[in-house]
Protein backbone atom coordinates (compact mmCIF):
# COMPACT_ATOMS: atom_id res chain seq x y z
CA UNK A 1 0.00 0.00 0.00
CA UNK A 2 1.53 3.19 -0.83
CA UNK A 3 1.37 6.07 1.32
CA UNK A 4 -1.64 8.84 1.30
CA UNK A 5 -0.67 12.61 0.66
CA UNK A 6 -2.30 15.30 1.56
CA UNK A 7 -2.17 18.84 0.98
CA UNK A 8 -3.15 22.01 2.96
CA UNK A 9 -2.41 25.70 3.44
CA UNK A 10 0.18 26.74 5.83
CA UNK A 11 -0.89 28.01 9.61
CA UNK A 12 0.06 30.44 10.86
CA UNK A 13 2.63 28.22 13.28
CA UNK A 14 4.28 26.70 10.90
CA UNK A 15 7.44 28.78 10.09
CA UNK A 16 9.83 25.99 11.50
CA UNK A 17 8.04 23.46 8.68
CA UNK A 18 8.37 26.22 6.43
CA UNK A 19 12.01 27.32 6.72
CA UNK A 20 13.05 22.90 7.30
CA UNK A 21 11.33 22.41 3.88
CA UNK A 22 12.89 25.39 2.28
CA UNK A 23 16.25 24.31 3.59
CA UNK A 24 15.75 20.81 2.76
CA UNK A 25 14.66 22.07 -1.28
CA UNK A 26 17.69 24.41 -1.33
CA UNK A 27 19.96 21.59 -0.13
CA UNK A 28 18.90 19.45 -2.76
CA UNK A 29 17.88 21.30 -5.73
CA UNK A 30 19.88 24.25 -5.97
CA UNK A 31 20.19 25.01 -9.47
CA UNK A 32 16.00 25.45 -9.29
CA UNK A 33 15.32 28.29 -7.11
CA UNK A 34 16.15 32.20 -6.83
CA UNK A 35 18.07 31.95 -3.57
CA UNK A 36 20.99 30.46 -2.05
CA UNK A 37 21.05 27.63 0.86
CA UNK A 38 23.51 29.70 2.10
CA UNK A 39 20.96 33.44 1.98
CA UNK A 40 18.38 30.71 3.61
CA UNK A 41 20.49 29.87 6.00
CA UNK A 42 21.15 33.47 7.16
CA UNK A 43 17.55 34.28 7.42
CA UNK A 44 16.42 34.96 10.80
CA UNK A 45 13.93 31.91 12.10
CA UNK A 46 11.51 34.47 12.90
CA UNK A 47 10.95 35.63 9.84
CA UNK A 48 9.91 32.38 8.71
CA UNK A 49 7.22 32.43 11.31
CA UNK A 50 6.17 36.22 9.58
CA UNK A 51 6.12 34.91 6.29
CA UNK A 52 4.11 31.52 7.47
CA UNK A 53 1.80 33.85 9.66
CA UNK A 54 1.14 36.23 6.43
CA UNK A 55 0.68 33.05 3.96
CA UNK A 56 -1.56 31.42 6.63
CA UNK A 57 -4.64 34.33 6.26
CA UNK A 58 -3.38 36.91 2.57
CA UNK A 59 -5.99 36.81 -0.08
CA UNK A 60 -2.83 37.51 -2.39
CA UNK A 61 -0.24 34.63 -1.52
CA UNK A 62 0.07 31.95 0.43
CA UNK A 63 2.06 28.31 0.76
CA UNK A 64 0.64 25.29 0.39
CA UNK A 65 2.62 22.45 2.25
CA UNK A 66 2.41 18.26 1.11
CA UNK A 67 2.31 15.87 3.79
CA UNK A 68 2.48 11.89 3.77
CA UNK A 69 1.37 10.18 6.40
CA UNK A 70 1.48 13.23 8.72
CA UNK A 71 5.14 14.23 7.63
CA UNK A 72 5.77 17.35 5.46
CA UNK A 73 7.36 16.80 2.84
CA UNK A 74 6.83 19.13 -0.38
CA UNK A 75 5.58 23.00 -0.58
CA UNK A 76 4.58 25.38 -3.42
CA UNK A 77 4.05 28.85 -2.82
CA UNK A 78 1.10 30.76 -4.71
CA UNK A 79 0.59 34.48 -5.08
CA UNK A 80 -0.69 37.39 -7.39
CA UNK A 81 1.20 40.44 -8.22
CA UNK A 82 0.47 44.03 -6.76
CA UNK A 83 0.94 45.58 -10.27
CA UNK A 84 -1.86 46.86 -12.55
CA UNK A 85 -1.37 43.06 -14.61
CA UNK A 86 -2.21 41.43 -11.30
CA UNK A 87 -0.28 37.54 -12.66
CA UNK A 88 -0.86 34.97 -10.70
CA UNK A 89 2.07 32.47 -9.98
CA UNK A 90 3.07 29.51 -9.02
CA UNK A 91 6.69 29.18 -7.52
CA UNK A 92 8.94 26.94 -5.12
CA UNK A 93 7.59 23.98 -5.86
CA UNK A 94 9.33 21.12 -4.07
CA UNK A 95 8.59 17.72 -3.52
CA UNK A 96 11.12 15.50 -1.16
CA UNK A 97 12.97 12.94 -3.54
CA UNK A 98 11.55 9.90 -1.51
CA UNK A 99 7.95 10.49 -2.48
CA UNK A 100 7.95 12.49 -5.89
CA UNK A 101 6.57 9.18 -7.94
CA UNK A 102 3.41 9.58 -5.56
CA UNK A 103 2.64 12.53 -7.81
CA UNK A 104 2.85 15.34 -4.33
CA UNK A 105 3.72 17.94 -7.13
CA UNK A 106 1.09 17.56 -9.44
CA UNK A 107 -1.13 17.87 -6.16
CA UNK A 108 0.92 21.11 -4.99
CA UNK A 109 0.27 22.32 -7.99
CA UNK A 110 -3.11 22.03 -9.13
CA UNK A 111 -4.35 23.03 -5.49
CA UNK A 112 -1.99 26.26 -5.62
CA UNK A 113 -3.50 27.00 -9.09
CA UNK A 114 -7.36 26.13 -7.85
CA UNK A 115 -6.83 28.58 -5.17
CA UNK A 116 -5.34 31.34 -6.95
CA UNK A 117 -8.43 30.58 -9.44
CA UNK A 118 -10.82 31.11 -6.26
CA UNK A 119 -9.08 34.33 -5.92
CA UNK A 120 -10.59 35.59 -9.56
CA UNK A 121 -7.27 34.81 -11.90
CA UNK A 122 -7.84 33.23 -15.14
CA UNK A 123 -3.83 32.43 -15.43
CA UNK A 124 -0.96 30.73 -13.42
CA UNK A 125 2.52 31.31 -14.40
CA UNK A 126 5.55 29.95 -13.47
CA UNK A 127 9.22 30.97 -13.65
CA UNK A 128 11.35 27.57 -14.41
CA UNK A 129 15.04 27.32 -14.75
CA UNK A 130 16.00 26.51 -18.24
CA UNK A 131 18.52 24.00 -17.45
CA UNK A 132 16.03 21.44 -15.32
CA UNK A 133 13.84 19.84 -18.54
CA UNK A 134 12.61 17.98 -15.47
CA UNK A 135 10.34 20.85 -14.51
CA UNK A 136 9.45 22.27 -18.00
CA UNK A 137 8.54 18.20 -18.79
CA UNK A 138 6.24 18.43 -15.57
CA UNK A 139 4.74 21.95 -15.88
CA UNK A 140 3.93 21.19 -19.83
CA UNK A 141 2.14 17.84 -18.61
CA UNK A 142 -0.13 19.92 -16.17
CA UNK A 143 -1.27 21.97 -19.32
CA UNK A 144 1.34 24.77 -19.06
CA UNK A 145 3.39 26.39 -21.59
CA UNK A 146 5.90 28.65 -22.65
CA UNK A 147 4.89 32.54 -23.17
CA UNK A 148 8.50 33.21 -24.91
CA UNK A 149 9.67 35.39 -22.11
CA UNK A 150 12.96 34.61 -20.73
CA UNK A 151 14.85 36.38 -17.76
CA UNK A 152 18.40 36.36 -15.72
CA UNK A 153 17.85 34.14 -12.61
CA UNK A 154 18.27 36.17 -9.68
CA UNK A 155 20.50 34.14 -7.96
CA UNK A 156 22.24 33.32 -10.70
CA UNK A 157 22.75 35.72 -13.85
CA UNK A 158 24.44 33.63 -15.89
CA UNK A 159 21.24 31.18 -16.41
CA UNK A 160 18.06 31.92 -17.66
CA UNK A 161 14.86 31.29 -16.91
CA UNK A 162 11.37 30.80 -18.70
CA UNK A 163 7.96 31.73 -18.09
CA UNK A 164 5.52 29.22 -18.28
CA UNK A 165 1.51 29.99 -17.98
CA UNK A 166 -1.81 27.80 -17.80
CA UNK A 167 -5.11 28.96 -18.41
CA UNK A 168 -7.78 28.45 -15.77
CA UNK A 169 -11.00 26.83 -16.93
CA UNK A 170 -13.50 29.58 -15.88
CA UNK A 171 -16.49 28.63 -13.86
CA UNK A 172 -19.14 30.24 -15.56
CA UNK A 173 -22.15 28.65 -13.26
CA UNK A 174 -20.41 29.96 -10.42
Amino acid sequence: MSPSLTVSRIAAQQGSVLRELRTASLREAPYAFGETLADALLVDPASFDDTAAQHAHSPRLSTFLLYTEGHPCGLVHAYIEDSDDARAFVNALWVAPAVRHLRGGELLVNVASQWLAEQGVSEVHAWIAEENRTAMRFYERLGFGPTGDRRAMPANEEEAEALYVCHMQVNRDA
